[in-house]
């Protein structure tokens, strides 16, 4: 059967919501641009985009519903059903995953009975796994409600949604305190967040994350990210030598992205690649 209308917010609702659309619509100089700031201004009043809230916005700015429903489906951002109070996001693109980021969400799914896009019972907490936000180099890293909070392990994370679950304060690693996904997402329509100190604990990016700017600047280059690993017991077994001691790290540090680049197959004839190194098509 063909889907009936969306209802219609009840009338204080579409007043107010009307009041803060046209604030939002007066910043464009073409109102269908104000489409994904009004999208975020109904998920606040729902937590979640809704039909009604998909309608409101095709109103507003002179839409089809299906053009404002092909544009709530593309992003991530947008939820499509009722969710929690916060939104606890695992990082599990590359790095994040191999430095724990896919045990952090395993863990977390066993330790809230949840899976991917799903909501606690007590409608407190959705969990999703999330592509990469940025931060790499405070992998693995877990978000809530867009908040960071970095260098996490399965023991912290889970530590962490328990405190969100009883409502005792939690506070992100960097950037403002931690406010409910509709009060976050009614900020990321473009309205000031009205918390005293939240604007100034927005704070930057990491230290880092500005190595390659510092650089860039001339000043001089902080310490290294990355430190050397343990040295090895007494009694351990010393690795085999290769055959060009040049090419030995000092101090067997652990190389990683921050690090110059090291030889490789086409670079190395001391390690060939396995296999043949022919151009695509030959």
């Amino acid at each position: 059967m063909p889907e009936l209308p969306a209802p219609e917010y009840p009338a204080e609702v579409r007043a107010r919501l009307e009041a803060d659309a046209r604030e939002v619509i007066a910043r464009y100089p073409g109102s269908r641009s104000a489409l994904l700031p009004l999208l975020h201004l109904v998920q606040s009043e729902e937590g979640y985009v809704s039909r009604t809230g998909m309608r409101f916005c095709a109103d507003m700015l002179g839409l089809t519903t299906a053009e404002v429903t092909a544009v709530a489906t593309f992003y991530t951002m947008y939820r499509r059903k009722p969710s929690g109070d916060y939104q606890v996001g695992v990082c599990t693109n590359t790095l994040c995953a191999v430095m724990g980021g896919d045990a952090i969400f395993d863990e977390l799914k066993q330790h809230l009975g949840v899976g991917n896009g799903e909501t606690t019972e007590d409608g407190s907490v959705t969990l999703e796994h999330i592509e990469c936000n940025a931060a790499c180099d405070f992998a693995p890293v877990v978000m809530v409600n867009w908040e960071f909070f970095d260098n996490q392990t399965p023991q912290s994370a889970r530590a962490l949604v328990d405190d969100l679950r009883a409502g005792r304060p939690v506070e992100p690693t960097r950037g403002a305190p931690l406010c409910t996904y509709k009060e976050t997402a009614r900020i990321l329509a473009g309205f000031p967040d009205q918390r005293p100190g939240a604007v100034a604990a927005s704070g930057g990016a990491g230290p880092a994350s500005l190595v390659g700017l510092r650089l860039a600047k001339g000043e001089t280059a902080p310490p290294r990210v990355v430190h050397p690993r343990p040295a090895a017991p007494a009694d351990a077994v010393p690795p085999a030598q290769p055959e060009d001691p040049a090419k030995t790290t000092p101090n067997r540090e652990h190389l990683s992205s921050h690090d110059g680049s090291q030889p490789t197959s086409a670079s190395d004839p001391n390690n060939p690649a396995a296999g043949p190194t022919a151009e695509e098509g030959e």
